[in-house]
């Protein structure tokens, strides 16, 4: 390809970037201002000719290519699809179109090869930029980038319809304009369904769990005297569940793609990523508002629930570590973990799908493509990866990491008496030593060869203060300083990064000389202990591995400088380990025991959690197609400007203000979307499909709201309850408000004239069956065996082996008695089957599922006929049915029916049921029973 320089002409070489070019634009217009014309160049009678002869017809009024326009100057400095201003008055090396005109992008080379622009009108073009690009009649006018699309405008709490039932009883406002509508096609609600359905519905949508026989009982009997008394505290006792939680952090889960690897070719495992589901469960237990939630997940580490931001990193992610150190395949790497960002925050909160925007400006919806980078620049200080969260002083994890804290200090304070000890933290071990002041220390190791990504010195005051950090003015010398061929410098054990960038030494094992580390201080420190660890951060972020992460048992002596310059012998790993240990065998028990509490903070206090870390903010600029290899223009962190995004920041800010500014203008009441997908996202998890049946996409792309009316009512009243007493942006609220309707007690049965008319229900003249979700009949049938443990949070159960590095990841134990708890519970591995309840459509979480799809194949009902899962429960539900009922058959028999389905047997069921189990296969009748479709479907 040739590019014409200014009449010259130059070939393109590869070294050749955008910016070289645009410098050369510079040039060139001031070039062609100073030695052509005096006269200033006239649009209608120099720039318009070539516009309307050569670009018009195909960007004009009529017809624009690409989304571009040229017959408007404002249009002009929008630009088209590509996101990029085709005009920047003063500045041609900033406007597009030069590229477009110059053929500097093979791709976008406009007008084509054949009929390419002169030299001398790319020239006129250039100067007419440069001269501020007078366009008379048209230099006061401004784009407006406003929409007409309903999802986009103002929430503005309508009108309550006057509709009075036929019982003359006044509905509640939900009702109201259900029946209103309704009433337009001649329809009505069905009858109220059976107690014995609606406590069985009630308490799988509320809490994910079927009612237990007696409380079924209960219901039935009360329900009879009491009706409406009854339902309600039904709903209200259910509410109070600490198992609500469980159920609906499960439909958030299910919308961020939640899951404990990173998906990707290695798939690698994330450490303590539970910590944010129990975060979740925690949430909707306690109500928080639901403004106070999202805040929280974009900006807790300055709100005291630092565990929230494992939000931000929910989606899957290619690792740093598996990139390789290419740079531009690290940069590509990095945009796509920030574009995994805009993805879980456009669907979950916003309801718009933004990152359609990374490479040009939305199709459908008025997103830009520097509203998709003003949005990244928000959550650049973020990457994937592990930190320790911040947490208030009340936070439950906190608390009890206190009460354990408490507890190896007092353990500690026995040891300190007879001199050092060593403790293993896994990530790291700590060398315990008597008490030092001095102004440098000196290791010594014995084993010839060893990696450290990291060695610390602390005192006793500041308890993770690393006084050897390079950061502190630390010196730090050795041998070998350079490390293993040149590559892994001694610099690296003291400059407080964790990972695979470690100093590394292998000697010669038949000479006698060892690797040696020296720190020297800027002035004398008291110090007490020692970390080392050789990859710190692949522990807390991967270390669910066979053989990885290795830290050796690294035997060391340590020499502290005395005031003389002299050094002393202080102490060492076999003084602490061996000598110690034999001359006071009693310290054998006392360190068990910090070692026990040592790996019960692992499991009960603050630990690293797979949350994200944080990096540096660094400026963020407009990416052309979405390659960071084509840099333009630098944004602001910023929401989108269709929704009045602008934050009032520019890159100096922190990544933490940038984070809270974007929190508080994504729940501001005026935000038209945040409240109205979030009212939609439960009105679908309650009736089975959202007054918008896309749930996140609410553009216009997206469905139709059934009842955009209603929507907006549930929205104003979500933000602003008519009652004053009532709380803000109350989730329970909500639920209970929707679960007291009319419509959600309805019957399911269809009738003829419903289905002529609303075949799918969305007019909800029924309560709409759905099969229920694979944890839900997982749950149910752990809940008829009573051998379900129902222990609220904590660390996943494994199902699966011990991963090599790059191995895939196996099955070994889905159905033993260590797997008996909830299925929210179970790891949640991307792109693994779990060979059980898999074929039931749960998510392999790599893409986002605001709606699980629903499925029929002959593998649901092998796996429920025949795993050992089915096989080992439908044994244990036939003994406690025996059990519960002395051994009479026919009694058994309906307790099995109580127990799975919620109800007793027929008389043919019975007699046939009977028949079954006559010679002792009564484990048979339950599989039966768990592979119908009464237990897989909701009522």
């Amino acid at each position: 390809m040739e590019c014409r320089m200014g009449g010259s002409t130059m070939k393109s070489q590869p070294q050749w970037n955008r910016w070289t070019i645009a410098l050369t634009l510079v040039a060139l217009a001031t070039f062609t201002t100073n030695v052509g014309s005096a006269e200033k160049v006239d649009y209608e009678n120099d720039i318009a000719p070539i516009f309307e002869d050569r670009c018009v017809y195909c960007h004009g009024e009529d017809e624009q290519e690409s989304g571009l326009r040229l017959d408007s100057r404002p249009h002009m400095m929008r630009g088209g699809d590509s996101g990029l201003p085709a005009l920047v008055p003063g500045h041609p090396e900033k406007s597009y179109v030069m590229d477009v005109i110059r053929h500097l992008d093979e791709d976008m080379a406009m007008p084509p090869d054949d009929d390419q622009l002169s030299e001398e009108e790319i020239e006129t073009i250039a100067r007419w930029i440069t001269e501020g690009a007078d366009w008379p009649g048209q230099m006061d006018a401004v784009f407006e980038n406003e929409s007409d699309h309903w999802a986009f405008q103002p929430v503005v709490r309508p009108d309550v319809p006057s509709f009075t039932s036929k019982d003359a009883k006044s509905p509640q406002p939900i009702d109201a304009f259900l029946l209103s509508r309704l009433a337009e096609d001649d329809l009505a609600y069905s009858a109220t369904a059976d107690p014995r359905e609606l406590i069985r519905r009630l308490s799988i949508v509320l809490t994910g769990l079927p009612p237990s026989p007696e409380e079924t009982k209960a219901f039935v009997n009360q329900f009879s005297r009491d009706g409406d008394l009854a339902y309600e505290q039904a709903v209200d006792r259910l509410l109070q569940s600490p198992h609500f939680g469980e159920r609906w952090a499960q439909h958030w889960l299910d919308v961020i793609r939640w899951a404990e690897t990173n998906g990707s070719e290695a798939n690698l495992y994330r450490k303590n990523a539970w910590v944010y589901r129990d975060y979740v469960v925690r949430s909707f237990n306690e109500d928080k508002p639901y403004d106070q939630f999202v805040k929280e997940q974009i900006a807790g580490d300055s709100m005291g629930a630092g565990e929230a931001t494992g939000y931000l990193v929910s989606g899957p992610h290619v690792p740093a570590a598996t990139v390789g150190r290419e740079p531009t395949a690290i940069r590509q790497a990095r945009a796509d973990r920030l574009d995994e960002i805009m993805q879980t925050v456009g669907a979950s909160v916003m309801g718009v799908t933004v990152g359609c925007a990374r490479c040009h400006n939305h199709k459908f919806d008025p997103v830009s493509i520097q509203d998709y980078y003003s949005m990244t620049a928000v959550f650049q200080d973020i990457e994937f990866g592990s930190r320790q969260p911040e947490y208030s002083s009340d936070h439950p994890l906190r608390k009890r990491g206190h009460e354990i804290w408490t507890r190896i200090q007092t353990e500690r304070d026995k040891l300190r008496e007879d001199g050092g000890w060593e403790e293993d933290w896994g990530a790291y071990r700590e060398l315990h030593f008597p008490v030092a002041t001095t102004t440098a220390v000196r290791i010594r190791f014995k084993a010839p060869n060893l990696g450290l990504d990291e060695l610390e010195v602390l005192g006793p005051h500041g308890l993770n203060r690393n006084l050897a950090d390079s950061r502190e003015g630390t010196i730090v010398s050795g041998f070998p300083e350079e490390g293993t061929d040149g590559r892994n410098p001694i610099e690296r054990v003291n400059d407080g990064e964790y990972g695979t960038m470690a100093w590394r030494a292998k000697l010669d094992a038949k000479k006698e000389e060892r690797p040696w580390v020296q720190f020297n201080f800027q002035s004398p420190q008291t110090i007490n202990r020692l970390r080392l660890s050789n990859n710190r951060e692949y522990f807390y972020d991967t270390d669910y591995l066979n053989k990885k992460p290795y830290l050796p048992k690294f035997q060391f002596d340590m020499d502290i400088m005395q005031d003389d310059g002299t050094w002393q012998p202080w102490t060492g790993t076999w003084a602490v380990n061996d000598k110690l240990l034999k001359n006071n065998p009693q310290r054998k028990e006392t360190l068990a025991n910090i070692q026990n509490l040592i790996d019960q903070l692992s499991e009960e206090g603050p630990q690293p959690s797979f949350v994200g870390r944080f990096i540096e903010p660094v400026v963020t600029h407009v990416l052309l197609r979405g390659s960071p290899e084509s840099p333009h223009d630098e944004v602001m962190p910023a929401a989108p400007e269709i929704f009045d995004g602008d934050l009032g920041l520019d890159s100096s800010a922190s990544g933490p203000q940038r984070r809270l500014e974007f929190a508080k203008w994504l729940t501001s009441p005026e935000n038209p979307l945040t409240a109205r997908v979030m009212v939609n996202r439960v009105w679908h998890h309650i009736f089975g499909t959202g007054i918008v049946p896309t749930t996140s996409d609410f553009g216009r792309a997206g469905a139709s709201p059934t009842h955009p009316e209603l929507l907006d009512w549930l929205s104003a009243e979500f933000v602003s309850p008519s009652n004053a007493d009532a709380p803000a942006w109350s989730v329970k609220s909500l639920v209970r408000m929707l679960v007291m309707s009319e419509a959600f007690r309805q019957a399911s049965a269809p009738n003829d004239e419903g289905l002529n008319r609303d075949a799918g229900s969305a007019l909800l003249w029924r309560f709409p069956p759905r099969r229920m979700e694979a944890e839900v009949i997982r749950d149910s049938i752990l809940m008829a065996s009573g051998s379900i443990d129902l222990k609220i949070g904590g660390r996943s159960y494994r199902i699966h082996n011990e991963k090599a590095t790059y191995a895939q990841w196996e099955v070994v134990n889905n159905h033993g008695p260590k797997t008996w708890r909830r299925m929210l519970y179970q790891e949640r591995m991307r792109r693994v089957d779990d060979q059980i309840f898999t074929a039931f459509d749960f998510p392999d979480c790599g893409q986002v599922r605001a709606k699980r799809p629903v499925s029929t194949t002959p593998l649901q009902a092998l796996n429920l006929m025949n795993s050992d899962f089915v096989l080992e429960q439908s044994d244990q539900i036939a003994e406690r049915a025996l059990r519960e009922s002395n051994n009479q058959l026919d009694v058994a028999i309906d307790r099995c029916f109580e127990l799975l389905l919620g109800r007793s047997p027929t008389e043919t069921e019975q007699a046939a049921c009977a028949q079954v189990a006559q010679d002792g296969n009564l484990a048979l009748v339950c599989r039966a029973l768990i592979n119908s479709n009464e237990l897989a479907f909701l009522p």
